[in-house]
């Protein structure tokens, strides 16, 4: 019996076949990752080019649109609201009186923040700010006037434990 060399002969071209095949499949990946490389890479080009439109004479020589709008009346059309501006605050807003300490005499000691400040102890006859002095002490009420022996032109009292 003769060796059949029909196995051999089928097997060589299979074998050139798949390295073929393999050699195709390797080619056309890289070709594949290539092409997606240069189209990522135009895309991006284009996203970020400026734009180069045929522009008229005319057009090149009218003002910016940023020189005839009136900002409050484009704000307006926005929708924005007019704002005005704050109210200077009042004297009786600066001043919070913390505490007070009444002693016999007239001999009294407030404790009072000025402008939002840590308050600090302020004796009968001593001046808080400019202009304001010290002039009595009561068990839960302070009078600040002009002057320390003048006419009372502020009176503040503490604020009661339960917020009201």
């Amino acid at each position: 019996m003769q060796p059949s060399n029909t196995s051999f002969r089928y097997a060589a071209p299979t074998i050139l076949r798949q390295r073929l095949s393999a050699r195709f499949v390797v080619f056309a990946s890289t070709v594949l990752v290539w092409a997606a490389v240069a189209y990522s890479a135009v895309g991006w080009w284009l996203r970020d080019a400026p734009v180069s439109v045929n522009t008229s004479s005319h057009l090149a020589s009218a003002t910016p649109a940023t020189d005839t709008l009136q900002s409050p009346s484009v704000a307006r059309a926005l929708g924005a609201q007019a704002t005005t501006a704050p109210a200077p605050p009042t004297q009786a807003s600066r001043f919070q009186l913390m505490g007070v300490l009444n002693a016999e005499g007239g001999a009294g000691v407030a404790l009072i923040s000025v402008d939002g400040k840590p308050a600090k102890p302020y004796a009968v006859g001593k001046a808080v700010a400019d202009g304001l002095w010290v002039q009595s002490t009561q068990a839960k009420r302070v009078s600040l006037g002009a002057s320390a022996d003048g006419p009372s032109t502020l009176s503040l009292e503490l604020p009661s434990k339960n917020g009201k």
